[in-house]
Protein backbone atom coordinates (compact mmCIF):
# COMPACT_ATOMS: atom_id res chain seq x y z
CA UNK A 1 0.00 0.00 0.00
CA UNK A 2 2.84 2.43 0.83
CA UNK A 3 4.36 2.15 -2.51
CA UNK A 4 1.13 2.92 -4.38
CA UNK A 5 0.71 6.17 -2.46
CA UNK A 6 4.48 7.16 -1.85
CA UNK A 7 5.18 8.02 -5.68
CA UNK A 8 5.51 10.56 -7.40
CA UNK A 9 2.01 11.89 -8.96
CA UNK A 10 3.56 11.42 -12.64
CA UNK A 11 6.13 8.99 -12.84
CA UNK A 12 7.60 10.42 -15.97
CA UNK A 13 8.14 13.83 -14.45
CA UNK A 14 6.80 15.45 -18.02
CA UNK A 15 4.69 18.10 -16.05
CA UNK A 16 6.42 21.05 -14.94
CA UNK A 17 4.97 21.79 -11.51
CA UNK A 18 2.48 24.77 -11.32
CA UNK A 19 4.25 26.22 -8.24
CA UNK A 20 7.25 26.56 -10.73
CA UNK A 21 5.51 27.48 -14.25
CA UNK A 22 2.76 29.65 -12.04
CA UNK A 23 5.68 31.49 -10.61
CA UNK A 24 7.90 34.92 -12.00
CA UNK A 25 10.44 34.06 -9.26
CA UNK A 26 11.22 30.29 -10.07
CA UNK A 27 10.10 29.85 -13.92
CA UNK A 28 11.91 29.88 -16.38
CA UNK A 29 14.99 29.23 -14.46
CA UNK A 30 13.74 26.40 -12.28
CA UNK A 31 11.68 24.30 -15.34
CA UNK A 32 13.41 20.89 -14.13
CA UNK A 33 13.21 20.51 -11.05
CA UNK A 34 10.46 18.00 -9.56
CA UNK A 35 11.28 18.00 -6.00
CA UNK A 36 13.55 18.16 -3.06
CA UNK A 37 15.02 15.87 -0.77
CA UNK A 38 16.74 15.94 2.82
CA UNK A 39 16.98 13.69 5.84
CA UNK A 40 14.74 13.63 8.67
CA UNK A 41 15.44 12.15 12.02
CA UNK A 42 12.56 10.26 14.01
CA UNK A 43 13.13 9.51 17.49
CA UNK A 44 13.03 6.18 18.51
CA UNK A 45 13.20 3.69 21.62
CA UNK A 46 15.78 0.52 21.72
CA UNK A 47 17.10 -1.54 24.28
CA UNK A 48 20.57 0.50 25.97
CA UNK A 49 22.68 -2.49 23.84
CA UNK A 50 21.10 -1.64 20.94
CA UNK A 51 21.49 2.16 21.10
CA UNK A 52 24.74 3.21 19.64
CA UNK A 53 24.74 2.87 16.01
CA UNK A 54 21.18 5.20 16.89
CA UNK A 55 22.45 7.87 18.58
CA UNK A 56 22.73 10.96 16.22
CA UNK A 57 24.57 14.20 16.59
CA UNK A 58 22.28 15.94 19.17
CA UNK A 59 22.76 12.54 21.16
CA UNK A 60 19.48 11.74 20.64
CA UNK A 61 18.30 8.07 19.70
CA UNK A 62 16.77 8.09 16.25
CA UNK A 63 16.37 6.68 12.92
CA UNK A 64 17.40 8.88 9.74
CA UNK A 65 15.24 8.72 7.34
CA UNK A 66 15.95 10.15 3.35
CA UNK A 67 12.87 11.71 1.44
CA UNK A 68 11.91 13.15 -1.09
CA UNK A 69 8.57 14.99 -1.82
CA UNK A 70 6.92 17.36 -4.59
CA UNK A 71 5.55 20.86 -4.65
CA UNK A 72 2.23 19.91 -3.17
CA UNK A 73 3.78 18.61 0.03
CA UNK A 74 3.27 14.87 -0.81
CA UNK A 75 5.98 12.48 -0.22
CA UNK A 76 7.26 10.70 -3.00
CA UNK A 77 9.93 8.59 -1.67
CA UNK A 78 11.07 7.46 2.05
CA UNK A 79 14.08 5.30 2.98
CA UNK A 80 13.36 4.43 6.19
CA UNK A 81 15.04 2.85 9.24
CA UNK A 82 18.86 4.17 9.05
CA UNK A 83 20.44 4.32 11.87
CA UNK A 84 20.83 8.09 13.75
CA UNK A 85 24.29 7.57 13.32
CA UNK A 86 24.55 7.37 9.17
CA UNK A 87 25.67 10.18 7.36
CA UNK A 88 23.10 11.54 4.62
CA UNK A 89 25.72 10.94 1.67
CA UNK A 90 25.56 6.93 2.27
CA UNK A 91 22.06 6.98 2.75
CA UNK A 92 21.45 8.77 0.12
CA UNK A 93 24.37 6.90 -2.60
CA UNK A 94 22.54 3.82 -1.46
CA UNK A 95 19.22 4.86 -2.23
CA UNK A 96 20.37 5.80 -5.95
CA UNK A 97 22.41 2.53 -6.55
CA UNK A 98 20.09 0.15 -4.87
CA UNK A 99 17.43 -0.89 -6.97
CA UNK A 100 15.34 -2.50 -4.62
CA UNK A 101 14.51 1.09 -2.89
CA UNK A 102 12.52 1.97 -6.53
CA UNK A 103 14.16 5.35 -5.88
CA UNK A 104 12.24 7.64 -8.78
CA UNK A 105 15.21 8.94 -10.55
CA UNK A 106 15.05 12.07 -12.73
CA UNK A 107 14.90 12.06 -16.50
CA UNK A 108 17.58 14.11 -18.53
CA UNK A 109 17.35 17.71 -17.83
CA UNK A 110 15.20 16.74 -14.66
CA UNK A 111 16.42 17.69 -10.99
CA UNK A 112 15.87 17.28 -7.79
CA UNK A 113 17.22 20.09 -5.30
CA UNK A 114 19.39 19.02 -2.67
CA UNK A 115 21.32 21.01 -0.06
CA UNK A 116 25.46 21.47 0.10
CA UNK A 117 25.66 18.33 2.47
CA UNK A 118 25.02 16.47 -0.82
CA UNK A 119 27.12 15.54 -3.64
CA UNK A 120 26.81 17.37 -6.91
CA UNK A 121 25.46 14.25 -8.84
CA UNK A 122 23.53 13.95 -11.88
CA UNK A 123 19.66 15.16 -11.12
CA UNK A 124 20.67 16.83 -8.44
CA UNK A 125 21.10 20.53 -8.59
CA UNK A 126 23.12 21.49 -4.88
CA UNK A 127 23.54 25.49 -4.31
CA UNK A 128 26.70 27.44 -4.36
CA UNK A 129 28.84 26.75 -1.74
CA UNK A 130 30.73 29.30 0.15
CA UNK A 131 27.73 32.28 -0.45
CA UNK A 132 24.79 32.82 2.10
CA UNK A 133 22.10 29.86 1.69
CA UNK A 134 19.57 29.19 4.87
CA UNK A 135 16.48 31.48 4.37
CA UNK A 136 16.94 33.62 7.81
CA UNK A 137 20.40 34.69 6.18
CA UNK A 138 18.75 36.83 3.99
CA UNK A 139 16.48 38.23 6.34
CA UNK A 140 18.83 40.66 7.97
CA UNK A 141 18.38 43.73 5.82
CA UNK A 142 21.16 43.05 3.36
CA UNK A 143 20.64 43.08 -0.27
CA UNK A 144 21.29 40.04 -2.89
CA UNK A 145 24.87 41.31 -5.01
CA UNK A 146 26.25 38.46 -6.21
CA UNK A 147 24.52 36.07 -9.13
CA UNK A 148 25.36 33.09 -6.63
CA UNK A 149 23.32 34.83 -3.83
CA UNK A 150 20.14 35.52 -5.94
CA UNK A 151 20.54 31.66 -7.07
CA UNK A 152 20.91 30.48 -3.62
CA UNK A 153 18.45 32.65 -2.19
CA UNK A 154 16.01 31.13 -5.02
CA UNK A 155 17.25 27.42 -4.74
CA UNK A 156 16.58 28.12 -0.35
CA UNK A 157 13.40 29.11 -1.03
CA UNK A 158 12.27 26.03 -3.10
CA UNK A 159 13.99 23.20 -1.57
CA UNK A 160 12.73 24.73 2.22
CA UNK A 161 9.15 22.79 1.19
CA UNK A 162 10.87 19.95 2.07
CA UNK A 163 11.01 21.25 5.52
CA UNK A 164 7.84 22.83 5.49
CA UNK A 165 5.99 18.94 4.55
CA UNK A 166 8.05 17.40 7.56
CA UNK A 167 6.86 20.00 9.69
CA UNK A 168 3.38 19.40 9.03
CA UNK A 169 3.74 15.83 8.99
CA UNK A 170 5.98 15.90 12.55
CA UNK A 171 2.91 17.90 14.11
CA UNK A 172 0.21 15.46 13.10
CA UNK A 173 1.42 13.04 14.55
CA UNK A 174 2.42 13.14 18.13
CA UNK A 175 3.71 9.12 18.14
CA UNK A 176 6.80 10.67 16.07
CA UNK A 177 8.11 12.36 19.08
CA UNK A 178 7.17 9.73 21.80
CA UNK A 179 7.46 6.53 20.22
CA UNK A 180 6.38 3.10 21.90
CA UNK A 181 8.83 0.94 22.71
CA UNK A 182 7.88 -2.15 20.00
CA UNK A 183 10.35 -3.62 18.12
CA UNK A 184 12.60 -1.40 15.80
CA UNK A 185 10.81 -2.99 12.63
CA UNK A 186 7.69 -2.18 14.26
CA UNK A 187 8.64 1.21 15.03
CA UNK A 188 10.12 1.82 11.32
CA UNK A 189 6.34 0.74 10.29
CA UNK A 190 4.95 3.12 11.92
CA UNK A 191 6.83 6.26 10.49
CA UNK A 192 5.74 4.57 6.91
CA UNK A 193 2.18 4.44 8.10
CA UNK A 194 2.00 8.11 9.01
CA UNK A 195 3.88 9.31 5.97
CA UNK A 196 1.33 7.18 3.82
CA UNK A 197 -2.00 9.37 5.92
CA UNK A 198 -0.15 12.20 5.39
CA UNK A 199 -0.14 12.06 1.36
CA UNK A 200 -3.36 10.84 1.99
CA UNK A 201 -4.61 13.73 4.04
CA UNK A 202 -3.26 15.98 1.73
CA UNK A 203 -4.91 14.51 -1.69
CA UNK A 204 -7.69 14.22 -0.35
CA UNK A 205 -8.32 17.15 2.14
CA UNK A 206 -7.62 20.37 0.71
CA UNK A 207 -9.01 22.19 4.12
CA UNK A 208 -6.35 20.71 5.75
CA UNK A 209 -5.80 22.96 8.94
CA UNK A 210 -2.23 21.22 9.61
CA UNK A 211 -1.20 22.51 6.19
CA UNK A 212 -2.23 25.23 6.13
CA UNK A 213 -0.69 26.47 8.96
CA UNK A 214 2.81 25.21 7.97
CA UNK A 215 2.02 27.12 4.67
CA UNK A 216 2.56 30.16 6.96
CA UNK A 217 5.10 29.17 8.91
CA UNK A 218 8.63 29.44 9.87
CA UNK A 219 11.68 28.14 7.79
CA UNK A 220 13.38 25.27 9.33
CA UNK A 221 16.56 23.14 8.95
CA UNK A 222 17.09 19.66 9.30
CA UNK A 223 19.23 17.78 10.99
CA UNK A 224 20.61 16.40 8.15
CA UNK A 225 23.34 17.56 5.64
CA UNK A 226 26.26 15.98 6.72
CA UNK A 227 28.69 15.12 3.46
CA UNK A 228 31.53 12.35 4.34
CA UNK A 229 33.87 10.41 2.38
CA UNK A 230 31.63 8.36 0.77
CA UNK A 231 30.48 11.12 -2.08
CA UNK A 232 34.11 10.77 -3.70
CA UNK A 233 32.73 8.04 -5.86
CA UNK A 234 30.36 10.27 -7.69
CA UNK A 235 32.20 11.24 -10.86
CA UNK A 236 33.81 14.62 -12.10
CA UNK A 237 31.69 13.76 -14.94
CA UNK A 238 28.15 14.23 -12.78
CA UNK A 239 29.76 17.16 -11.48
CA UNK A 240 30.86 19.11 -14.61
CA UNK A 241 27.04 18.53 -15.97
CA UNK A 242 25.19 19.83 -12.92
CA UNK A 243 27.69 22.98 -12.63
CA UNK A 244 26.39 23.51 -15.88
CA UNK A 245 22.87 23.84 -14.80
CA UNK A 246 23.99 25.58 -12.14
CA UNK A 247 24.87 28.39 -13.90
CA UNK A 248 22.74 28.41 -16.43
CA UNK A 249 20.22 28.89 -13.92
CA UNK A 250 21.75 31.83 -12.19
CA UNK A 251 22.71 33.44 -15.84
CA UNK A 252 18.94 33.26 -16.63
CA UNK A 253 18.07 34.45 -13.05
CA UNK A 254 20.58 37.62 -13.76
CA UNK A 255 19.02 38.49 -17.28
CA UNK A 256 15.16 38.41 -15.42
CA UNK A 257 16.71 40.79 -12.90
CA UNK A 258 18.37 43.02 -15.31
Amino acid sequence: MAADIIKPADLTFRTVPSHIQGSNRYWPHFKGCIGAIDGVHVPVVLPLEEQHPYRGRKGTITVNCMCACDFDMKFTFTCIGWEGSAHDTRIFLNCLNNESDNFPKPPPRKYYLVDSGYPMKRGFLVPYKGERYHIPDFQRGTELHRPEERFNYLHSSLHSVIERTFGVWKNRWKILRSMPAFHIRTQNYIIVATMVLHNFIRAHDQNDVEHKSSARGAYGSSEGGHYDGVADVVSYLDEAEMKEVQNNITASICRDHN
